[in-house]
């Protein structure tokens, strides 16, 4: 890849942040960093899964498949490659390596949290199925490998509505994220007896209701698409809630129409949607995930040329079993 083809790639990018803007000496600085990872990819057969949310560097240089947690889950228990790295959150690299158990998973991020992971842990769980004891546990996949081993059923924010709907159990435990709970519930009505826990993500629940009339004051005709992590009242001004790959496909099948489009999810969807669509008419501001963005193509190249115990995932052998099945009754689920 030259220098002046990623610049002409990533110079659309206009987001509120620093290290989202690219200049063609930036580009140059890159390349080489570029060429390092993909001559060790070679060499270890190695496979780049990458979240969304992460720099553009990395999406469009050295990641072999980019997407949201369900798309990604997916190409994890599909890879053939020896290693499969994953420049996201820790809770990601370890679906991985439920998904894919022989294979090495490196988590190159020393910042890999997320506010809803870290918001409950499995004796939490087990205490809470000791209350609740006839509720079907259902976690979003925002949860470590030990969490999922003590619920039921996991879910994306793709297919949460679904999921939820299809489980024959009328009453769930859904969490760790009561805003997205609080909108499936509004979503299902009465249809279903939901208990939440009350975890949250850090960056959706910015978000503002406010913010949404302000700038439907200044474009009347504003199209605004939000994540089903934001708060209820945000989601309900939004003409349109999905998660990140399903906001992405939207924006793509209406990018001809003259309204412009509010993206209210972390700002690696609107600087994905910028290098895709040139000219699309994007408003509002950045919202960054400090953990997303903790990645870089510098630890990718560091991970895979000198990998460090603490990079590699390793999920005790019980849990591996329990969250397998979390996550296998999700797929089951989500195709019945």
């Amino acid at each position: 890849m030259l220098a002046e083809s990623l610049y002409d790639k990533l110079k659309n990018i206009k987001v509120d942040n620093p290290l989202c803007n690219y200049t063609l000496e930036r580009c140059e600085r890159l390349i080489p960093l570029v060429e390092e990872i993909e001559a060790l990819k070679q060499e270890k057969n190695a496979l780049v899964l990458a979240h969304s949310y992460v720099h553009p560097d990395i999406l469009y240089t050295v990641a072999d498949h980019v997407g949201d947690s369900y798309g990604l889950a997916l190409k994890a228990k599909e890879a053939t490659e020896k290693v499969i790295v994953f420049p996201a959150v820790r809770f990601m690299a370890e679906t991985a390596k439920i998904l894919n158990p022989k294979k090495m998973v490196i988590d190159p991020n020393p910042n890999g949290g997320c506010s809803l992971a870290d918001s409950i842990t499995a004796d939490d769980v087990y205490a809470l199925r000791e209350k609740y004891p006839d509720h079907t546990f259902v976690c979003y996949i925002n949860t470590t490998a030990a969490v999922k081993a003590a619920c039921d059923v996991c879910v994306t924010s793709s297919n949460v509505y679904k999921i939820i709907e299809n489980i024959p159990n009328n009453k769930i435990y859904f969490l760790p994220d009561k805003l997205m709970g609080e909108n499936v519930q509004n979503a299902l009505g009465s249809i279903k007896d939901i208990k939440l826990y009350d975890g949250s993500c850090y960056v959706h629940e910015e978000f503002t209701a406010d913010e949404v009339h302000l700038l439907r004051q200044s474009h009347p005709n504003l199209s605004v698409l939000a994540h089903p992590e934001c708060t209820q009242s945000v989601i309900k001004e939004a003409d349109v809630v999905g998660s990140t790959s399903q906001i992405v496909n939207y924006v793509k099948e209406h990018k001809a129409e003259p309204n412009p489009f509010l993206i209210l999810t972390e700002c690696g969807i609107t600087s994905r949607l910028q290098v895709e669509n040139p000219g699309l008419n994007l408003v509002g501001s950045c919202m960054m995930c400090r953990y997303m963005k903790s990645n870089s193509l510098e630890l990718i190249r560091n991970a895979l040329k000198n990998t460090l115990p603490s990079q590699i995932i390793s999920i005790d052998p019980e849990d591996q079993r329990g969250a397998l099945s979390c996550i296998n009754n999700m797929f089951n689920y989500n195709n019945s």
